[in-house]
């Protein structure tokens, strides 16, 4: 059965809001977190960036849901070593394996800030798996010496670990991500409801781990006000091909944004409080075969969305 979490956005939110959020969607009845790792937002509206780390620590004080980031790049803004250090950490306060890492291979906007280049798609999925591999390799607890093609590490050693290996789900929408995520990843994200990209996973290897997706909402009273607010805040969204990949800074983000409409927002995003809506939007990802869809709600009102999905939609899409 598919299982219903919530995605806290560090690009909108700072960190008392995030955790604020994370005890309402726990309250809701929300059964896991998701939250993003971004070194900028998408665009200056956003207006936040905290590091995702710290808030996860508050996270494993504030709630006993599970938690994933969705996603981190362990390639180049952050070191696969340190990445390791810190998804152990994370996992030792969380306890009792409530904690997943989520990997992608990361967008120029976060990545590019140490001023080194930005490789392409094909170097970059390269050095995903090297960096997973490293990851795993330290999760172990063993002194690790490592000469590869992109990364070199020297007498490491974490002496903070888990009891078990801290799972490591791959980000992929492309198909030369999706052969990678089916090799290496111990489960599948991707963002979109697409039952041909969850078979493409699960034949390629994937087998039987979890896929996990993601969607954003825009509930309020006002479908109009809703469609504006999620225009103002995520046109970026809307963009095509791999602009979310190569543009470096917030401000190329709103220059190519101005190319997006409202119209195309609204038919991409559930706004308002249609409960068949929100519903429909939902059960797309458990037709998709998905085993766990986040739910993340845009801009204010979050205390309103949270009442809105304990009282009707979350005991819809559970049959309850």
């Amino acid at each position: 059965m598919t299982e219903y979490g919530y995605f806290l956005s560090t690009e909108e939110f700072g960190p008392a809001e995030l955790v604020e959020q994370a005890r309402m969607a726990e309250q809701a009845g929300f059964q896991a977190l998701w939250i993003s790792d971004h070194y900028h937002p998408w665009n200056e509206e956003q207006g936040q960036s905290p590091f995702v780390w710290s808030v996860i620590g508050a996270l494993s004080e504030a709630v006993s849901l599970p938690v994933q980031t969705a996603v981190t790049c362990p390639t180049v803004r952050m070191h696969p070593a340190v990445v390791a250090q810190a998804a152990a950490t994370a996992a030792v306060q969380l306890g009792d394996g409530r904690f997943r890492l989520g990997v992608g291979s990361g967008e120029a906007l976060n990545e590019h800030i140490l001023g080194g280049p930005w490789p392409g798609a094909r170097v970059r999925l390269e050095m995903l798996e090297e960096a997973v591999l490293l990851i795993r390799n330290l999760f172990d607890g063993n002194e690790v010496g490592h000469e590869g093609k992109h990364y070199t590490v020297e007498n490491a050693r974490l002496y903070t670990v888990p009891d078990e290996h801290v799972p490591i789900d791959v980000s992929a929408f492309g198909p030369r991500a999706m052969s990678l995520a089916s090799r290496v990843g111990d489960g599948l994200i991707t963002m979109a409801p697409d039952a041909e990209a969850v078979c493409r996973f699960r034949k390629g290897g994937g087998g039987a781990k979890p896929v996990s997706g993601g969607t954003k909402v825009c509930y309020g009273p006002d479908r109009d006000e809703a469609v504006r607010t999620a225009h103002r805040l995520w046109p970026s969204d809307q963009l095509p091909g791999e602009l979310g990949q190569v543009l470096p800074a917030p401000r190329h983000f709103e220059q190519a944004s101005t190319l997006v409409t409202e119209d195309m927002v609204a038919s991409d995003v559930v706004c308002g409080d249609d409960v068949e809506a929100h519903v429909r939007g939902l059960l797309a990802y458990a037709e998709a075969g998905f085993d766990r869809v986040y739910v993340h709600q845009i801009g204010p009102g979050q205390r309103e969305f949270f009442d809105f999905y304990r009282t009707e939609v979350l005991p819809r899409v559970r049959g309850t």
